[in-house]
């Protein structure tokens, strides 16, 4: 077993947060993923809430795993990607099940970040990756200190390598990181994610 197989070992759930510039980040991210991968992913972009997100079909073409919409109460998969939609907060509410929330916006955004960072720290513990990107506040940064918390991982895109490095930035002056990676180094850890 090599280190990235043990890697992807250590953890049952993956999280990823990412705002301006993120679609590009998301694409590629999500990309390298095996389709083989052994944990659920649950992603959270900034989007606009009052318009139809089209983000999981244009991640479904690019991802080997199945890429949908989150759904209030949608059972926790291994092997699949969920993502915020508009105007909900995705938060992890069990190890076998999501839930959406219509609670007030954080730092100006809902879908936000944080709320999904921290309930899968409450839940999943030391067996969390959470991964922040590009973007343009400070959302994130909660998220990632309460990660570390409780001694899960986290891996923070290279503010010099982010289209907006303001959220990584954040997040490393907040709570530090694990690793800081250039995105394709975040890319080229992940495709060895095999069980």
């Amino acid at each position: 077993m090599n280190a990235m197989h043990a890697a992807a070992a250590q953890f049952d759930a993956m999280v990823i947060g990412a705002s301006a510039g993120g679609v590009m980040a998301l694409q590629a991210l999500l990309s390298s993923l095996p389709a083989d991968l052994p944990m659920p992913v649950l992603v959270v972009l900034h989007l606009p809430r009052d318009r139809t997100s089209h983000l999981a079909e244009l991640m479904d073409a690019r991802c080997a795993l199945p890429v949908r919409e989150a759904e209030d109460k949608q059972p926790l998969l291994a092997g699949s990607v969920t993502i915020a939609p508009p105007d909900y907060h995705l938060l992890v509410e069990t190890r076998d099940s999501l839930a959406l929330s219509m609670d007030a916006p954080v730092l100006f955004s809902r879908p936000a970040i944080d709320p999904l960072f921290e309930s899968a720290a409450d839940v999943f513990g030391q067996r969390l990756l959470a991964i922040l990107l590009t973007g343009a506040s400070s959302d994130g940064s909660a998220g990632v200190a309460a990660v570390r918390a409780v001694g899960g991982t986290a891996w923070i895109q290279r503010p010099d390598d982010a289209a907006s490095p303001l959220m990584p930035a954040s997040a490393l002056a907040y709570a530090g990181a694990d690793a800081v990676l250039t995105l394709q180094a975040i890319c080229s850890r992940l495709e060895a994610f095999h069980p």
